[in-house]
């Protein structure tokens, strides 16, 4: 007879040679009544099986917008992928029919939403919720599915599970419920996990509870992790890369400690400026001038121009490609990029 436990189990695949995604030139647009909406512009990254890449901007930059591109929930209309490829294990899913797209869903990419209270269902219990995606995915029966249910909750370190598998969403804090939220994407042992702001609105402990069993999870399953956020401190150190996004496009890729340590896009700078530390007690704390820009009226050249303390003529009229940053020395620097013209200036006041 077949046990809860093996049906927590997904048939796992054979290690694959390359990347588990890669994400080519995408474009993603919004019609809209004013006009059509630039959200995503030619992003390029990949992530590998126990590999965790993180994606910082500011609201607006694309990144949760990407992630449901791959995910395959935008809607669409008013959604449109006019270029672009998303490959999992070789494969594009943006030329897969519904069902074959719908079967990797969940199974093998997962996503954990940053609002837990709305993404859960307010009037069936977590237990409940949880149990879905053994009775839909494996076939499980209603007992079979609760003791998997609760060996999860277990799994996430959700205190007393056995007794609060019935309990409803309200009746947990919002840790709890983000700890919910990550047992949910697990359930099926995906090859990957999409989290996108996983800790919003969590205080500073529980943001780093939070981020610790991530990173243990992710170690324990191998998987890849796509971290999307706009705190640089969340990210620190759970990454092993960054991409830095900036109205749709990446305009800096760089192994973590490096990007803390010598960031070499402008805007990057700024971010990085502007996080509090102990050490500048008393100190104003720096912002980057201006706002994001209007996504129906970017602005042509490089779009951060309007906000940027170099740019100059050449920002304003070409828009830069994403140039291959080098050391100090002229050795290649691997993983790294700087979509801006003055990257090497940018380096030097790092």
């Amino acid at each position: 007879m077949t046990t809860a436990v093996e049906f927590g189990r997904s048939e796992r695949q054979e290690p694959y040679p390359g990347p588990l995604l890669e994400v080519r030139d995408l474009h993603v647009e919004f019609k809209t009544r004013d006009g059509v909406a630039k959200a995503v512009n030619g992003v390029n990254y990949t992530v590998s099986a126990g590999e965790t890449l993180a994606v910082l901007g500011e609201s607006g930059s694309g990144k949760s917008v990407t992630a449901q591109a791959i995910m395959g929930i935008l809607d669409m209309p008013p959604a449109r992928i006019p270029q672009g490829e998303i490959l999992y294990r070789g494969q594009d899913l943006l030329k897969m029919g519904r069902e074959e797209r719908r079967r990797i869903r969940g199974q093998r990419i997962a996503m954990i939403f940053q609002d837990a209270l709305s993404s859960l269902n307010p009037v069936l219990s977590v237990g409940h919720q949880l149990g879905e995606m053994f009775r839909a995915h494996r076939g499980a029966s209603r007992a079979e599915a609760k003791a998997r249910s609760i060996e999860l909750m277990d799994r996430v370190r959700i205190p007393a599970a056995k007794d609060r598998v019935s309990d409803y969403p309200h009746q947990f804090s919002g840790g709890m419920r983000q700890r919910i939220m990550i047992a949910m994407a697990l359930a099926l042992e995906p090859d990957l996990i999409i989290a996108d702001e996983p800790t919003t609105a969590l205080d500073v402990t529980v943001q780093a509870q939070v981020m610790d069993l991530l990173a243990e999870l992710q170690a324990e399953y191998h998987m890849g992790l796509i971290l999307i956020t706009h705190d640089l401190g969340v990210v620190a150190d759970v990454a092993d890369k960054i991409a830095v996004m900036y109205a749709g496009r990446i305009v800096e890729t760089a192994p973590v400690h490096e990007l803390y340590a010598s960031p070499a896009h402008p805007y990057t700078r700024g971010l990085l400026d502007s996080i509090p530390r102990l050490d500048q007690k008393g100190q104003e704390l720096y912002a980057i001038k201006g706002l994001p820009p209007n996504l129906l009226r970017i602005p042509p050249g490089c779009a951060f121009n309007p906000r940027c303390p170099r740019a100059q003529e050449i920002c304003r009229q070409e828009v830069p490609r994403l140039f291959d940053v080098t050391a100090a020395d002229g050795t290649p620097a691997p993983g790294r990029g700087s979509a801006c013209f003055f990257w090497k200036e940018t380096l030097d006041d790092a």
